[in-house]
């Protein structure tokens, strides 16, 4: 077995990529490192995400990692570009895959985007889809129940109905749109709410499959695709409720998957007060 390749989030949502991660690249271990100690990332300061996300690269990097894919928009957003010109290693964030997908997806160039505070602030989105397609019309909402929401597992049922309904209500309003980009990678957890709310006549798209094919693309040119029979064991790490990230995971994944606590938690638990 080879390298592992590194996939870092602010909680459990970048286990929606992860999954996909998984089914495309079979032979590949993962090592996925969730900070829901310190979730949600997208109300904190921009200079406060980029220490804590250097703090799980740092740790992953000492994993000897082959790529590191940043499963989480709001890192993405604040940390995409100075990562790729540090690190010796390839880097992708959510973002530019999630935006390639919506682009595809759309028939009148109105997309919506739904994300943290952070994501809809820093304009990655529309910044992502207008460099590609300069007459893409973009609406963005920011969405801060889900997050919370999400890590509670709280995944359905008249609670969260309620929760998407009265968040998602001003993007109703909105009619044109005929996409909606799920700009964070917890949102998927919930997506079948959030179509429902939205209706039938709205694509609704997540990142997870096009950065799933990204990653097979980049592996595969810098000539370090898994290779081996093996199959892979990959590995979960929190540095929060090891049981809360579990329900989340294995409902995610519909089969039982072996959490780690993470080694340095102290470090972590200090950064957090």
């Amino acid at each position: 077995m080879g390298k592992p390749i590194g996939v870092i989030d602010s909680g459990v949502g970048g286990l929606t990529v992860a999954r996909e991660l998984m089914r495309q690249l079979p032979k590949e271990k993962f090592i996925y490192l969730g900070d829901t100690l310190r979730c949600p990332y997208g109300p904190r300061p921009k200079d406060q995400v980029k220490e804590f996300t250097w703090q799980m690269v740092h740790y992953l990097m000492r994993r000897d990692i082959k790529m590191l894919i940043i499963a989480c928009n709001t890192a993405t957003a604040y940390t995409l570009n100075e990562l790729q010109s540090v690190l010796p290693i390839p880097v992708i964030g959510v973002i530019e895959p999630g935006a390639r997908a919506a682009i595809k997806s759309s028939r009148n160039k109105r997309i919506g985007v739904i994300g943290t505070e952070g994501t809809i602030k820093s304009q990655a989105y529309p910044e992502a889809l207008k460099a590609i397609d300069h007459s893409m019309r973009v609406n963005g909402l920011a969405c801060p129940p889900f997050v919370p929401m999400v890590e509670n597992g709280i995944l359905e049922g008249p609670e969260a109905e309620e929760i998407v309904s009265s968040t998602l209500l001003p993007l109703k309003e909105m009619n044109h749109i005929d996409t909606l980009i799920l700009g964070c990678t917890h949102y998927p957890l919930i997506k079948d709410l959030v179509q429902k709310e939205m209706g039938s006549h709205i694509n609704v798209i997540s990142s997870g499959e096009e950065t799933a094919s990204e990653t097979s693309l980049i592996l595969a040119y810098h000539n370090v695709l898994e290779q081996g029979d093996s199959t892979p064991v990959h590995e979960f790490y929190t540095t929060g409720d090891m049981e809360k990230f579990r329900l989340v995971a294995n409902r995610w994944f519909e089969e039982p998957i072996q959490v780690l606590k993470l080694i340095e938690l102290e470090q972590f638990e200090k950064t957090a007060k």
